[in-house]
Order: C-alpha cells, then structure tokens, then sequence
C-alpha cells in the first residue's frame, strides 16, 4: 500500500515525481493555497514530499490512508513552517489519522484534591516530543476552521517548551511585542465572548492563549481578510512569523469588468 507515494519520496533525487494532475487534485480540495504567491506554492510542494519522507504515518480505527490523503495533511501540516524548515518538527515522527473524532482519556484534579477521569472527544491533539493525532473526517477546511494547521501550529508553539502562545520568535521580533499585542487580542476576544459580540475567529480560542494562537494560525491561513480586520496587529506579528502575507493574495486586483467581490 502506498507504494507510489513511497517510490517518490526514495532518496534525494525523487526519480518519479508526484503526477501534476495530482498535486491539483489534491490542492483543489485546499483552497486557501490560493492566496499564496507561485513560488510559495512550489516550495510548500518540496517541503511537504520532505515532510513526508521523515514522517511516519498511521491510519486509526480503520481508516486507510491514500496518497492523496498523505499529501493533502503534509501540505497543511507544513504551511506554518514553510519558511524556517522542517527542524521545527524534528523532535517527533508519528501522525496518527483517525477517520473522524477520537476520544483521550483525561485526570482532572479538583480544588479538593479529588482527581475524576473522564473521556474527552476531540478533533486533534499533539504532544510535546509525541505524535500528531488529527481526525480526517475534520481536515477539509471549513470557514476558517484548520483541525491540521491547529496541531501543528501547536507544535511549533512546542519548539521552546510547553505551548503557551508564545512559539519562538525571529531575531527581529521583539518578545516583548508579540507579548503585547498578542495579549491584548486575547483579552479583548474573551471580552467579545463573554458580551456576546460576533467573533472573527472560533470560539475556542478563548481556552488559553496557547489555543488562541493556534486558532489564530487557522484563521491567518484559512480566512486572512477577516482576521487582518479583526485584529491588524496580530495578524502583522503573524505575517512577520510565518513570512507570509495571505491576505494579499485573498484580494488580487480583479480584471476590467470583473464583479470579483472580495472574500
């Protein structure tokens, strides 16, 4: 099973190159790589083949990986590290795939001291030096929801320790801005939630600002215009991050006569 994803990715040279007609394929189901600029999407396309080549990948609960499902999640999984290199993800191999929610069981202790199990059902769940577990039935984008980029946008935010919000940063990224404006966003999101005022993002970025940052990485990908609206600032620390500019690509100039309305 998966022999030709397998013979492309045996040694350096990549003797038989992934079909054209499939990268389409595969990209028409990701919309969104249609704010990236060609020579972006070209470079996601190595990257991910590269991802692949290091990665190893288990189908869950029955679920039968195809190539097209492999490229698809590596596509996704290597936008957030698309211009600092794949040793963001060096720390870990596996990707579990489950064809839709999975349940973790979780201890909680109380102020009492009392611990109480229970199951959790989620969509995806990384681990620091751990797997990726994501669920298939979740990965289609949905409105600015990104169950893959979520995860791994969480593990990137592991690269310096417990994912807290706060991934590392460029040299020429000051700690304390992103702190600043990061912080702000987040306060001013719960505030939203908690008024009942309409939200540019889900509601489940209000659980920490760890989970903030990874709907936000969502969002940022997914539906760029609206969160550049939203929140201006956080979306230019992003963009400063991630070395990409989706938003511009969302509003290319439309031609004479076009009645191109802006997403």
């Amino acid at each position: 099973m998966l022999g030709s994803l397998k013979r492309w990715l045996l040694g350096p040279a990549r003797q038989t190159p992934v079909p054209a007609a499939q990268w389409q394929r595969v990209e028409a189901g990701l919309p969104f790589l249609a704010y990236l600029p060609a020579e972006a999407r070209a470079r996601l396309r190595t990257l991910a083949l590269d991802f692949l080549a290091q990665k190893t990948f288990h189908g869950a609960g029955g679920l039968v990986l195809t190539d097209d499902m492999l490229l698809a999640i590596a596509l996704q999984a290597c936008l957030p590290i698309l211009n600092t290199g794949l040793a963001a993800y060096r720390d870990w191999v596996g990707v579990v795939v489950y064809p839709g929610d999975f349940v973790i069981p979780r201890e909680e202790m109380d102020e009492d001291g009392v611990v109480h199990e229970y199951d959790d059902p989620v969509l995806g769940e990384a681990w620091p030096g751990g797997p990726v577990i994501v669920s298939w039935q979740d990965t289609a984008p949905a409105d600015g929801l990104n169950v893959v980029i979520h995860e791994f946008a969480h593990k990137l935010d592991m690269c310096n320790g417990q994912a807290d919000g706060f991934p590392p940063l460029a040299p020429d990224m000051p700690r304390a801005v992103w702190a600043r404006i990061f912080s702000a966003a987040y306060d001013d999101f719960c505030d939203r939630l908690d008024s009942g005022r309409p939200l540019p993002i889900d509601a489940y970025a209000a659980e920490s600002p760890a989970e903030f940052f990874a709907v936000m990485s969502e969002a940022f990908f997914e539906t760029p215009t609206r969160l550049r609206a939203a929140y201006p600032a956080a979306y230019a620390q992003l963009k400063r991050l991630y070395g990409l500019d989706p938003a511009a690509g969302a509003n290319p100039s439309p031609p004479p006569g076009s009645n191109t309305v802006e997403p």
